[in-house]
This record gives structure tokens, C-alpha cells and sequence, in this order.
């Protein structure tokens, strides 16, 4: 909304304020300034709010605003004074302002930093969280125009109020004065207040996608009149999921006579329906979406599925159409799930949703999946169909205008019917927030991701996204810190998926592998020691094992202690006459189930050649079998109060919010499994009941499931990928720390005050490189010494340098063409005395070129090591990155650097240097003499702390870093400062608008 010219020309409409929120029920509304325009809308909202709200607000009764107070409360200068509303259809639902006070609580201006603040709220809205979400925003603009103080009169009678301030989280003080509860909020951010405002981030996020999934009523506007087509199809296949709440048909172009379609009340409107219609899917032409949108808005649809194309997929006008679908949506408190969808799936009994293009609705499962692409995901459920897995949900999201990946994992993190988060992304739109979600849920569910575009370049059309310049080894080291599984392949996607869902997690990574075919054992066996694990001699049963054999070998590895999964293969038997038989699977298969159910609770996979009927037998959960409990190896395996594990994982409650930063405080926390609707009242006559429809199968994904792979390296890596996976659960149990020795060594202030220093003289407002002085100087705030270099213009100049630092000594290059390439000849080392250090100079200069050129400096000798390279960098999507090599050509061509995001812990430190490939040469390699890697870990961990409390230090290069048996030196260090960049993670919650 556009200031009008009665406003301050001072102080312009700040339309950074503006933001589309999430509420506590999951729908949606926005938030933004009050203007001069807002006159009647004010006057209308205050009319809506009852006499008790109007009391609490001013104290005494005021049953009407006057001409004075509407010119007061919509005239605001945009620092000093300042009102946020929140609407929904244009219209407010609640107000919040401020007004700057002096220590008199008298108006004021800077510098004054306090402000008194004031809320009202619609009562029919009171419970939804509007005046939580007001107070994060309004917090926000605060701090921004240098207010670091609130000031609230409340009545004691107003606990509502009073708990709004009280569960901010942020720190207060609270006194009785004349009648009145007086409190006073410190706005500078706190874990606390931090905690809790992801905390109701996440069940707001949890509930918006749960209210698409589990809708108690589902119209679908565009269903034609004759067969085919999009809507019709989706029609046709809602019925057939034996979908338990009310359908609806919804056309313009219908006869006025018509009262059915395929069994359900056809409508030209949804005016018609005297019902509350939850979600409608939309399926008409991109220019007749804006109608059918308004029309949901207007009778109180709660969320959309829009299947129509024509949008960010066909260019820069097709994307402007598609941020005005989401701001048209937004408006009425809707959230979409698309445009360009595939549809959405829910095999919960009690909803069986099939909104969908998917003919056959999947049976039901273990495993929530989401996908970017409606071609992956169709060919997602067929595989996961064809290997007999089930679902519990499915997302297709299109174009991704809205609802993404992070709020999937949002719902997933809470949803108590799926134990195996798949997503298959190509981009992603907040790579901060989907990197913290992911190690939430991680800690109590697996998530798995396929990256798509990963080397394209550029963003698939239709997705608007951040630019991030790191390379997708770096994506893929952050989100194995971050726990999840990333694999390459869909297909891989699917194995680990299958896995991760129907066996317990592997307490480690030794394998036993048994089987009828030698061959194929030893093909198992070097898959196994390709991927990292640790696998036992191949025991073969040969090619006359009955089912019987396998059952007791399979019985006796999963009582051996020695081993911690057990992989079987089997090839069809040959008979008397010589010839390959298939034999029974189901006979095999039934006695695989009978040995896992009678074993410890150890993951199972088989590798099969052919075998009819084998894979299908293994993937249908045995009716028999109990359930066994998954293994507690650590506290990261223990069964938690809201979640259970077990070899088919069980049904489980709801994740407890875990031990993490982002965790709220108890009273933020659910306290119970959350509850999925019903689906509204029983179907009235005409309405689809869906008669021949029936419920989606238990899927394989129970007791005694387990996965079979038609080869041996699919079935390997999938286990690599699950032994990881649980290392990863028992380290996060723990977390790393960061070394409170660390705090006695690091002037925070002191660099600070140098960093305020450097950009003021900055020529240029984008930052500036670092002189070696300078970095050197700034890096000893935080205990990082430099070796120090003096310049040598000339041969004199080297030898007298060299007097001073003492021999023996170094003579580089510094010119950036020359800079760390010691293979072009730049460098000489260990010069004894001056008459060497001369011959070196003439050599460098006649081979290279002239010292103006080439830039020498003399450097004293570093004791003897292994050179490495330490680099820390700013990326504006993905946060700051700490980075880990050896130095040299070789490690850079093979793209061996490993990365942690910042801030790093003692953990991350010591994985930091051990998962580089070359990581031997560091630990004794050869003979050689170990390194000093605790010194190391230390240079690594000062490094993350000067970038986590500079974000203005946007890039070092510690280059190189000799680490020797004792000790290390730095050698040379490169560092730039620059404004940082903004950090939407940390501010008050919004959605984005991509």
C-alpha cells in the first residue's frame, strides 16, 4: 500500500515492514503499516471489537473512536510514532502501536530508546496468535529505529495480554502501579525469545500444510462436463481414494439444471454450497484462476491446490502472474500449493485424499514425500508402487509459489503417521531455515533429498530464489552437518527410503552377508568396502540351500554380536536336471520373515537375481510377526515420549521438540500428539459416499518388512547411507561445544572497534580487502597469529628484512597471478644467509619478471609440516561457511574441502579435518610424524567465532597453514569486510515471497 502525500516526505512508507504471516491455526494474514487511507477500515474494525476489548484497551468504556482519535491512530511518522495492522481480505483483524517516550513517559524523539506500545485485537480472532506475531514485528521495527525498550499498562484482569508479553520470551519487568500491571520489555533478541518464536513458527507451518492434507471438505473448481480433462480427472480419482469427507463440483459452465456429476453436487459456484468448503483445487485456465480464487477467498476456503499452468514457467510475465496469485491468496488467509501441482495425497484412514492426477491412489505407509517436479513425482509413486512401499502423504508443489520443502518438513517433523521424510528439490528458497528444519527433524526421523539443477547454473523456471555462489559440494556437505541423507538418484532416494522405513537404524557398520551365490556375496562384500563399511567373509549357503538354510543362517547372523547388519543374496535354484528354477519366493520370503521376527533388532536387506515373486512376498508386512523394538544403542536411538522405533516402524505420536536452540520453552511445546479433523459430519444424500471405493492398503512398511534390491550396490549404498544416518543420531545426541578457553583469548570489542574503522574508510560502500597489517592485526584479536612478511622491492631491501626476522628465511612472490603457486617457481625456501638470499633474488627475477611485478616479500621459516588451508566465507543464501584442505594443486583439482556452516563446534572441528580424503597424511601417513591436530581444531574453531560475531568479515583465507607435530603457523591470511548481508532467519516471522 502506497503512502498518500499527507505523509511525512521525512519518513517514506516503509514497505520492508510489510509481511505475510502464518497464524496459530495455519492461515494466513498480513502485516503492514498503518497509513493515512486506513480511516474507514479502523472505524469499521473498532466497531467489530467488543466492549470488554475496548475497555482493556483504554481503560475505561469507549464504545466509538472520534474524528481525533482515527486522525491520530493513522498518522504516524514512521519512527517516532508507529502502527502496524493485520488484515485479512483488506480488512484489520488487529492493530499494534507505538509511541517513542521520553524517562518521563512525555512523547519524544532520539535518542530516546523507549516507546509505550498498545494492542487490539478482533475478539473473533483473539486465540489465533495475532497479537504474538504483532509483537514480533512491531519488536522489530522498534529496534530498527533505535527503541530498545517497551512499555505496556495493562489491566490485571486482561491475562490474555499479559501472556503475549510474558511468552515473548524477551526479557522484562513487571510492577503494580495505580490499578495497572506496568511492564517493561528489553526488545534485544534472546535464546529464549529466539526459541520461541521458531517454536510457534513451527506448529503454525506444522497446522497451514496439515489443513491442505486432512480438509473435511475438498470442491473442485474446473471439473468439466464430459470425461477427460483435468478437473474431471481429479474428480474421478477423489472418489476412487474413498475420500471420507464431502466432495463438490464446481463449474461456471454448468446447466443451471444440473444437479450431479459423477455422483456429487455439481455447482456453478461455491456460493451455492451451504457448507464450509476447506479446500478447493483448481483446475481452469491461468486467466480464470484470479475469479476462482476471489471466489474461495470470499467463502472462507482454507487452502488451495492450483493444478493450472501459464505461470513462472513460461517467463517474466507469467511470473508476475504468479506473485499476484499468491498475494490474491494471502489476502483471504489461504495458502497454495502450487501453481502447475500435480495434486496432493493423504492415505490416512480416516481421510484417504487422493487430490491428485495420480490414477491409482498408493497404498498406505510409513513415508511422506515431496516433490518440485509432477514428472518425478509420478514416476516417485510408481517406483515406490512397484516396490510395495505405501505413503502417508504426498506434496506435488509445482511451480513452489507458496508451500515448499521447509514447511513439509515443518508438518513431517510433527506428523505422528510418517517416519521417512523424502523431498526431491530443485532449489531452495531459504537455505538457513531449511538447514535448521532438517536437523530438527533428522533427530527423530530421517530426511532424505534429491537435489535437481544442481549444475545447470541457473534456477528452474517457474522457482525464484536466493542466488547462491557455493558449489554443490558445499550444499551437500552442509546437509550431511545437518543430518540428512543426499543421494543423487531418485532411485537411490527410493532404496534408502525403503530401508529407512521398514528396518531398525544399524548400531554400526559391520555386515554379515550370507547367501547361495558366491559371485554374488563377493560382488556384496566389495560394495560394502566401496561404500565405507566393514563387512564380514561372505558365507555361502550354495546353490542347494533350501528356505530352511536361509532362515538359520539368517537367525544365527542376527544373534551374532560381531556384526551389526546383515545383507542376504539369492539367485533361483538349480534343479536336478540342471536347469535355473525360480522357486517360490513366497517360501524364501516367508522364511526371511520368520528368522527377522525371532532376531535382535538389526536391519535386513536381500539382494535377489530373478526370484518370482520374492520382492513382492518381502514387501507385505508379516500378519504374524511382532513388532520388534528398534536397538537403543545411544540416546539418540532412545525412545522418546512422543516417538517410538521399531523394525516396521510403528505408529509413533508426535516428535517432542528436541534439546535444540530453536526448541521453545515448555509452555511453547506440544504437550500432545497433534489431532488430525475429522472430516466434518457425515456425507449428506447427494454427496459422494463413494461406495465402491475402498481403503488404501497397509502398505509394507510394518512389522517384518523387509526391502529387497535387484542389485547388490543399490542395496550397499542404501545401507551405507542408513550407518551414517545413526551415527549422526547418536553424535547429535550430544551436542559439540564451543571452548569456554576461547572467550580468555578473543577481544571482541577491540576487533570490533578495528571492523568500524576499516569500512568507514572504505572508497567503496560494497567493502574492502584487508592489507596483510591489517589482517594480521584483526586476526590477533581473536588469538590467530600471522607470520609476519616484509616487503623486499630490491636485493637490499630482502637482505636487510632478512637481518631483521632472522635466518633462515623465505622469499615469495605475492602478485595475485603468482599467489600460492609454488609450482610455477614463486617461492624459495630455507635461505641460509645473505649471499644466498641475493642468487635467489636474481633467479626469481630474471625467471619471472621484474620485483614491481612480482611483489617479493621475506618471511621467517615456519617449522616443517603438512601445508593446509583454512578458509571462511559469507553466503547471503546459506549463511557463513568454514572450509578445510590441504594445500596444493592436487587436493584443489579433486575438489577435496570439506565445510561446516558457522558457528562451529568442538565436533565439527575434529569431523572438519578427518572427512577430507587426504585426512591420513595428517595422522601419520607412511611413517610420517602426526600432526599437531588439536592446534589445529583450535585455529579452526577461533576462525568460526571471528566470522559468527563479525558478519561483516565476509571472507578469510588462512593460506598457507603449515601444521607441524607441535604446533602450526599461519603464513599468510587474506581478509575482506564488507556491510553484511541481510539475515531473514533472525528477524520476525514472515513468509517468503519467491
Amino acid at each position: 500500500m502506497e503512502p498518500t502525500p499527507e505523509q511525512s516526505p521525512h519518513h517514506a512508507y516503509p514497505d520492508h515492514w510489510e509481511a505475510d504471516v502464518v497464524l496459530r491455526d495455519g492461515g494466513t494474514a498480513r502485516i503492514r503499516p498503518i497509513t493515512t487511507d486506513d480511516a474507514e477500515r479502523l472505524v469499521s474494525f473498532y466497531e467489530q471489537v467488543s466492549d470488554e476489548s475496548k475497555y482493556y484497551r483504554f481503560f475505561a468504556p469507549y464504545p466509538r473512536l472520534s474524528d481525533r482519535d482515527v486522525h491520530r491512530f493513522t498518522h504516524h511518522d514512521y519512527v517516532d510514532r508507529v502502527g502496524l495492522a493485520v488484515t485479512i481480505g483488506g480488512e484489520f483483524i488487529g492493530t499494534v502501536r507505538y509511541d517513542r517516550i521520553n524517562d518521563q513517559g512525555r512523547p519524544a524523539s532520539a535518542p530516546a530508546d523507549e516507546a509505550e506500545v498498545a494492542f487490539l485485537v478482533q475478539d473473533a480472532h483473539q486465540g489465533r496468535g495475532v497479537a504474538s506475531a504483532l509483537l514480533e514485528h512491531i519488536a522489530a521495527v522498534a529496534r530498527e529505529r533505535g527503541i530498545r525498550r517497551f512499555a505496556a499498562e495493562v489491566l490485571p484482569a486482561n491475562n490474555k495480554m499479559i501472556k503475549v508479553f510474558r511468552d515473548g520470551g524477551y526479557t522484562q519487568r513487571r510492577s503494580f502501579e495505580d490499578g495497572s500491571v506496568h511492564l517493561t520489555l528489553d526488545l534485544e533478541p534472546t535464546e529464549r525469545s529466539l526459541a520461541v518464536q521458531r517454536g510457534r513458527e513451527q506448529r503454525a507451518e506444522a497446522r497451514s500444510v496439515q489443513r491442505l492434507l486432512a480438509p473435511g471438505s475438498v470442491a473442485v473448481i474446473g471439473a468439466g462436463r464430459t470425461p477427460g480433462g483435468v478437473g474431471r480427472t481429479v474428480l474421478r480419482n477423489l472418489l476412487a481414494s474413498g475420500y471420507t469427507g464431502r466432495t463438490y463440483a464446481v463449474n461456471r459452465a454448468f446447466d443451471e439444471g444440473l444437479a450431479t456429476l459423477d455422483g456429487v453436487p455439481a455447482h456453478r459456484s461455491l456460493g451455492e454450497i451451504d457448507e464450509q468448503v476447506d479446500l478447493a483445487v483448481i483446475a481452469v485456465p491461468a486467466h480464470r484462476v484470479p475469479e476462482a480464487v476471489a471466489d474461495c477467498g470470499e467463502h472462507g476456503v482454507q487452502g488451495l491446490v492450483v493444478l493450472s499452468a501459464g505461470y513462472a514457467e513460461r517467463g517474466a510475465e507469467g511470473r508476475e502472474l504468479q506473485r499476484e496469485l499468491v498475494r490474491q491468496a494471502r489476502s483471504y488467509g489461504m495458502r497454495i500449493i502450487g501453481p502447475n501441482a500435480f495434486g496432493i495425497i493423504n492415505t490416512a484412514e480416516s481421510i484417504r485424499l487422493n487430490a491428485s492426477l495420480a490414477p491409482e491412489s498408493p497404498a498406505r505407509g510409513r513415508i511422506g514425500l515431496f516433490t518440485q517436479s509432477g514428472a518425478i513425482g509420478i514416476a516417485l509413486l510408481s517406483g515406490l508402487h512397484r516396490r510395495g512401499a505405501g505413503l502417508s502423504s504426498f506434496i506435488s508443489a509445482g511451480n513452489r509459489a507458496d508451500v515448499s520443502g521447509n514447511d513439509f518438513l515443518q508438518y513431517s517433523f510433527e506428523d505422528p503417521d510418517t517416519d521417512v521424510a523424502l523431498l526431491y528439490l530443485e532449489s531452495l528458497g531459504n537455505p538457513r531455515k531449511f538447514n535448521r528444519l532438517a536437523r530438527r527433524t533428522a533427530a527423530v526421523k530421517p530426511v532424505v533429498v534429491v537435489k535437481g539443477a544442481r549444475h545447470s547454473g541457473s534456477t528452474p523456471p517457474g522457482h525464484a530464489v536466493p542466488v547462491s555462489r557455493i558449489p554443490d559440494a558445499t550444499v551437500s556437505a552442509l546437509m550431511r552437518q545437518a543430518g540428512v541423507i543426499r543421494v543423487d538418484t531418485v532411485t537411490e532416494m527410493v532404496d534408502a527410503g525403503l530401508l529407512l522405513a521398514g528396518q531398525p537404524l544399524p548400531a554400526g557398520p559391520r555386515v554379515a552377508i550370507l547367501g547361495n551365490s558366491e559371485s554374488l556375496g563377493l560382488l556384496t562384500y566389495d560394495a560394502c568396502l566401496a561404500e565405507g563399511l566393514r563387512p564380514r567373509p561372505p558365507i555361502d549357503l550354495t546353490t542347494a540351500a533350501s528356505p530352511q538354510d536361509f532362515r538359520d543362517a539368517l537367525a544365527e547372523a542376527l544373534a551374532d554380536g560381531t556384526c551389526d547388519a546383515v545383507i542376504v543374496t539369492a539367485i533361483p535354484w538349480v534343479g536336478e536336471n540342471g536347469e535355473a528354477e525360480t522357486g517360490d519366493g513366497q517360501v524364501l520370503a516367508a522364511a526371511l520373515h520368520k528368522a527377522v521376527a525371532g532376531g535382535s533388532a538389526k536391519p535386513v536387506a536381500v539382494v535377489h537375481v530373478e526370484i518370482g515373486g520374492l520382492a513382492e512376498a518381502l514387501a507385505a508386512a508379516s500378519s504374524t510377526a511382532a513388532p520388534r523394538p528398534r536397538t537403543v544403542t545411544s540416546a539418540a536411538d532412545r525412545p522418546r515420549a512422543a516417538t517410538t522405533l521399531s523394525t516396521g516402524p510403528a505408529r509413533s505420536t508426535a516428535p517432542a521438540t528436541p534439546a535444540a536452540p530453536e526448541a521453545g520453552p515448555a509452555s511453547e511445546a506440544p504437550t500432545t500428539p497433534p489431532v488430525r479433523p475429522g472430516p466434518g459430519s457425515p456425507a449428506a444424500p447427494e454427496a459422494s459416499p463413494a461406495p465402491e471405493a475402498s481403503p488404501a492398503p497397509e502398505a509394507a512398511t510394518g512389522p517384518g518388512r523387509i526391502p529387497a534390491y535387484p542389485a547388490a550396490e543399490r542395496a550397499v549404498r542404501a545401507l551405507a547411507e542408513a550407518v551414517k544416518y545413526a551415527q549422526w543420531r547418536r553424535q547429535a545426541a550430544v551436542p559439540g561445544k564451543i571452548p569456554e578457553f576461547l572467550d580468555d583469548t578473543i577481544d571482541e570489542p577491540g576487533a570490533a572497534a578495528l571492523i568500524e574503522a576499516q569500512l568507514a574508510t572504505a572508497p567503496d560502500p560494497r567493502g574492502r580487502p584487508l592489507t596483510h597489517d591489517e589482517a594480521r592485526e584483526l586476526l590477533g584479536r581473536y588469538g590467530i597469529a600471522v607470520r609476519p612478511t616484509l616487503p623486499a622491492p630490491d636485493p637490499g631491501a630482502a637482505a636487510a628484512a632478512a637481518a631483521r626476522l632472522g635466518y633462515p628465511v623465505a622469499l615469495k612472490t605475492t602478485a595475485p597471478h603468482l599467489r600460492h603457486r609454488a609450482d610455477l617457481g614463486g617461492v624459495r625456501l630455507d635461505i641460509a644467509d645473505e649471499e644466498a638470499l641475493r642468487r635467489a633474488y636474481g633467479e626469481l627475477t630474471d625467471l619471472l619478471g621484474k620485483p614491481a611485478e612480482l611483489l617479493p616479500v621475506v618471511q621467517a621459516m615456519a617449522p616443517r609440516g603438512v601445508d593446509t588451508v583454512v578458509r571462511a566465507s559469507i553466503d547471503a543464501a546459506a549463511g557463513a561457511v568454514l572450509s578445510f584442505g590441504l594445500a596444493g594443486a592436487p587436493s584443489e583439482l579433486l575438489g577435496d574441502t570439506a565445510h561446516r556452516l558457522v558457528p562451529a563446534t568442538d565436533r565439527d572441528a575434529a569431523e572438519l579435518i578427518r572427512s577430507i580424503r587426504a585426512a591420513p597424511v595428517l595422522f601419520g601417513w607412511r611413517g610420517s610424524a602426526p600432526v599437531d591436530t588439536a592446534a589445529l581444531e583450535e585455529l579452526l574453531l577461533r576462525l568460526s567465532r571471528l566470522v559468527d560475531d563479525h558478519p561483516e568479515v565476509v571472507s578469510v583465507a588462512l593460506e598457507p597453514v603449515v601444521v607441524a607435530p607441535h604446533g602450526l603457523t599461519v603464513l599468510g591470511a587474506s581478509v575482506r569486510l564488507a556491510p553484511p548481508p541481510a539475515r531473514s532467519d533472525l528477524g520476525p516471522r514472515r513468509l517468503p515471497n519467491y
